[in-house]
């Protein structure tokens, strides 16, 4: 405990600390290649505890993976190549398996040259670290439960397939773990073990399809059935949770259809002799809706009870010839109608219609020119579309893996489709006699105008599929949380302020928090939303309670509204807040309250975080943990009381725990700080006061060379609320927005990141009144050298940005990533990486704007960064990429021939094919260097860079790109 205490007040007062006595040698961007690092968000715990394995190495490198006894520390260490590895250990503990790859050069060539790089796998025995290596390992599996086995599917050393018939299958090896006996099964192409590990389901894809099909291989035994054989492709082998039965599809060729015809496959009674297989196609009109199939977007799953199995159905594109032949049939049939219709009228001028329709089908008798058939290349928009063209056009690919969920009941061998193109999916009550869906139609053209969504909410029949209205015109931008309970007996919802229960078979509501004395309104949620909530983690696992939030206690409510017990003691006094539920049971369902639970809370005044006990049986959490620092969430081991987490600060990257102590005592620090470099001095936490007369806060991070008395050049970084993150490490990385803090603390920057409150209507004038007074609040400090301060924000923070140099000159420098401009003309604009429009962004998302601009003209122009242009003085750099599929590319355009008409000092940098973010490597490394050049040069006098003073070849790399170091990582990419 006295540990603790002495670490949490040096933690503390770590930004006081005077880090000039060390000799600090700032970063630069060559070196982040070789920055090492350990990922502990990846590490990974034995079901045992005793042994933790991790993964750590250089940004861009060779990488090792070791395997730590968490009681002795004793550790091994293995080489992993150029490429991360998933890491599993089989159930009784006493193996670990990881890949080892080719080395990161080769890895990188083989990229450049199209190659696979093919993996090896190491199967490690934590008796005696005896290891066995199996090459081209493609994909491995420990047997679940029973533990004893390893399977291996190997690559396929053949070319490609290039018909469907070549066979997909490769060679699957099973490896005893107790005897070393190995068992090779050819041609495999999906297997799963069951729960208990002691059936392995497996699907044979041969050359030429002989011997396709599904086999059931009982590992006890050794016996293998066949389940099924056909010259067909099988595939989604897929167990029920229990591991009593399985299901999986089957596909064939059929020259009807563009697409493989899928069967469904469900095998139960899986220990008889001759399991039970169930087959079902349903192509007849009479069983599934004509024009669909069984989807192959989906696995099918078998109902709890074993009478039903749940699958989806799309639809079935027919081939052209089957097409034009059921459309011939359509209009001979047709014809024939007209024909006698006209005969029977003796019409001149109806037989001479029929005559010209009738001879259009002859080719020889035709009059019609063949060009007349051919279709323009055009999109029609029409004001009443749903959706626009646009979106239609981009979820393409998402519309067309649509599935109508659907349910086959085997004993009456009847088919339901429970969805439709309305009702588009289904959420099932845990007993699966009933769901719930959501039906958007009614609401749909007007929410992707305004993006304020409703829907009704119907409860299913799942035997008949019969459906009835529960809640009409829910309002879903407040809270779009809804679940059933553990008892399939209601559901948990949230409507205008509070929660509510119903009823499933009457349809009743329950208010069920009208009587708490507190609010379920967020106080932090500053959107156009009406009444946000503050979030519920759901049920008790016996059905009796929900877990409520309010904006700082968490509360048990009884589902039908009775009692309520707050479980937190009176946390709002206190600022302490839950964010989020740490689950270390993962196989339950549902808030198991006879077990440990725990939470990760953090303290709204000093930012400090930690972790939170509600103990079995208890109506209190105990906050076991909290101090100046980052807290992971807590996991458990599988098999015992062994408790990990991680913790991190500014000056010390992740470092790994493990307690065996439920409340988290007398922790063993597995992983260490693995930073070779302070890259920060630490935090520290300002409160200020807003123009608006709100008192908010701001974290400024110290430069790594900081002496107390001493100001330093500062980054003014602004998105919306970032002070959370306060106690957060940062890793240097190439960023895809251009902006890494370590970066900059590690060169002599301090780094500024204010919370920004939002008043609706006022966007970019609430981002004055907050970050303006956040900066002269850190100026007061002493940290922050006034004259050199400048601003930089990407996105949404790209347009505070180029908003607020045209309100306020306190800024020296500025970089807008990607910034909206003018919200008028954006306002009506398309959001291409969705395809729809940006009204709903900005009528109920980050716009915080109540309508268009035809009724709120004023507000629109007054937060438009283009309509204020002639008042800005700060240097500014653009960067908008030409694929921007979020902010349009125009926006940036338009800004930027502004200011240049105006004569302003500004550069607009636009990587072309690349999208709102950096995703290409050497355009990372590009943009963050140009940015660092231009801030050193405004900020810390350095020579300025031709590229901005005198404008730039295209072709031209900055100074920094030409250093022979940085010029060959450059040159590996």
């Amino acid at each position: 405990m006295k540990y603790h205490l002495f670490a949490l007040l040096i933690s503390q007062l770590a930004w006081l600390v005077p880090y000039a006595q060390e000799k600090h040698t700032p970063l630069t961007w060559q070196d982040i290649p070789d920055w090492k690092y350990t990922r502990t968000n990846d590490a990974t715990a034995s079901p045992d505890g005793k042994w933790l394995a991790y993964v750590s190495g250089p940004t861009q490198g060779d990488l090792a993976l070791t395997i730590k006894n968490t009681g002795s520390q004793q550790q091994y260490r293995y080489a992993i190549g150029g490429q991360h590895t998933p890491i599993s250990f089989n159930e009784h503990s006493s193996f670990v398996a990881f890949y080892q790859s080719p080395d990161y050069k080769t890895i990188k060539s083989n990229q450049k040259a199209k190659k696979p790089s093919r993996k090896k796998l190491y199967l490690i025995s934590l008796k005696d670290t005896a290891s066995i290596i199996f090459n081209n390992v493609q994909k491995f599996d420990f047997a679940n439960e029973h533990g004893g086995w390893i399977a291996l599917r190997f690559e396929s050393i053949a070319p490609t397939a290039k018909n469907d018939t070549t066979g997909r299958g490769t060679d699957l090896l099973l490896y005893n773990l107790a005897n070393k006996q190995k068992f090779n099964i050819g041609s495999v192409h999906d297997y799963a073990f069951n729960k208990s590990g002691t059936l392995l389901a497996y699907t044979v894809d041969a050359a030429g399809q002989n011997g396709n099909g599904v086999f059931l291989l009982n590992l006890m035994s050794g016996l293998t059935t066949l389940v099924q054989n056909d010259a067909a492709t099988f595939s989604k082998v897929n167990w029920n949770k229990e591991g009593t039965a399985f299901s999986l599809l089957k596909s064939k060729k059929d020259k009807a259809y563009k697409t493989p015809v899928y069967t469904l496959i469900g095998v139960k009674n899986i220990h008889a002799k001759n399991p039970e297989v169930h087959s079902y196609t349903g192509l007849q009109e009479q069983e599934i809706t004509a024009g669909y199939g069984i989807s192959e977007n989906t696995a099918p799953y078998w109902s709890k009870d074993l009478k039903r199995i749940f699958f989806g159905i799309a639809k079935l594109e027919k081939t052209k010839a089957d097409s034009e032949k059921a459309q011939d049939a359509k209009v001979d049939s047709l014809a024939q109608k007209v024909k006698v219709a006209s005969i029977a009228d003796s019409s001149e001028h109806n037989r001479d219609s029929v005559a010209v329709k009738t001879a259009s089908r002859d080719p020889q008798k035709s009059t019609v020119n063949k060009k007349d058939l051919e279709k323009p290349d055009m999109t029609i928009w029409n004001w009443q579309d749903k959706r626009l063209q646009s979106s239609q056009r981009t979820q393409l690919e998402r519309d067309k893996k649509f599935n109508i969920m659907s349910v086959w009941e085997i004993g009456a061998n009847t088919f339901v489709s429970l969805a439709d193109s309305n009702l588009r999916s289904i959420r099932l009550a845990p007993n699966e006699k009933i769901g719930y869906g959501l039906d958007f139609s009614p609401y749909e053209y007007a929410s992707n105008l305004d993006g304020q969504r409703f829907a009704d909410v119907y409860i299913v029949d799942i035997a008949s599929g019969t459906r009835k209205l529960a809640i009409e015109k829910l309002y879903l931008n407040a809270s779009f949380s809804s679940t059933f309970s553990p008892t399939s007996t209601h559901i948990l919802y949230y409507n205008d302020g509070n929660y509510y229960v119903l009823d499933v078979k009457t349809l009743a509501k329950t208010n069920i928090t009208k009587d708490i004395p507190t609010s379920f309104i967020s106080d932090t949620d500053d959107h156009n939303v009406s009444k946000p909530a503050t979030g519920t983690y759901g049920w008790t696992a016996d059905g009796r309670f929900v877990l409520l939030k309010d904006n700082y206690d968490l509360w048990k409510v009884a589902f039908d509204g009775k009692s309520h017990t707050q479980l937190t003691d009176n946390w709002k006094h206190k600022k302490l807040i839950i964010t989020a539920y740490n689950n270390i049971h993962p196989d339950d369902e549902e808030i198991d309250l006879t077990k440990d639970q725990y939470f990760s809370v953090i303290d709204d005044n000093s930012k400090r975080t930690g972790i939170a006990l509600l103990p079995g049986n208890r109506n209190k959490i105990d906050v076991v943990t909290l101090e100046d620092a980052y807290f992971g969430a807590v996991n458990k081991a599988k098999h015992t009381p062994a408790y990990f987490f991680t913790k991190q600060t500014p000056t010390v990257s992740p470092e790994l725990y493990m307690s065996t102590d439920k409340t988290l005592k007398s922790p063993v620090k597995l992983i260490a700080d693995s930073a070779k470099q302070l890259l920060s001095a630490g935090s520290k936490l300002i409160s200020y006061v807003s123009d608006h007369g709100d008192t908010l806060q701001a974290v400024l991070y110290l430069p790594a060379n900081y002496v107390e008395g001493q100001a330093y050049p500062t980054i003014t970084y602004i998105y919306e609320r970032l002070t959370n993150g306060k106690n957060s490490y940062s890793l240097p990385a190439y960023p895809g927005g251009g902006f890494n803090r370590a970066m900059y603390t590690s060169n002599g920057y301090a780094v500024l990141m204010p919370d920004i409150k939002y008043k609706l209507n006022d966007p970019g004038m609430s981002a004055v009144a907050c970050v303006v007074p956040a900066v002269k609040a850190a100026v007061a400090t002493g940290i922050v050298d006034e004259k050199n301060v400048a601003i930089h924000g990407h996105s949404w923070g790209g347009y505070q940005t180029s908003f607020l140099i045209t309100q306020t000159n306190i800024f020296k420098a500025a970089v807008a990533g990607a910034p909206l401009t003018n919200m008028i003309s954006m306002y009506s604009l398309i959001y291409w990486n969705s395809g729809s429009s940006n009204q709903s962004i900005f009528e109920s998302s980050q716009g915080r704007l109540t309508t268009g601009y035809w009724d709120n003209w004023d507000a629109y122009a007054r937060n438009s960064p283009i309509f204020h242009i002639k008042n800005v003085q700060t240097p500014l750099i653009i960067m908008h990429n030409d694929k921007d599929g979020a902010v349009d590319y125009t926006q940036g355009i338009e800004y930027f021939n502004g200011l240049r008409r105006l004569n302003k000092p500004v550069v607009m940098l636009t990587y072309n094919g690349e999208n709102h973010g950096l995703a290409k490597e050497v355009n990372q490394k590009d943009y963050a260097v140009r940015m660092m050049e231009y801030f050193d040069h405004y900020l810390k006098g350095k020579e300025v860079p031709e590229w901005w003073s005198k404008g730039i070849d295209f072709m031209a790399l900055p100074k920094h790109l030409e250093e022979r170091a940085f010029n060959a990582t450059v040159t590996n990419e």
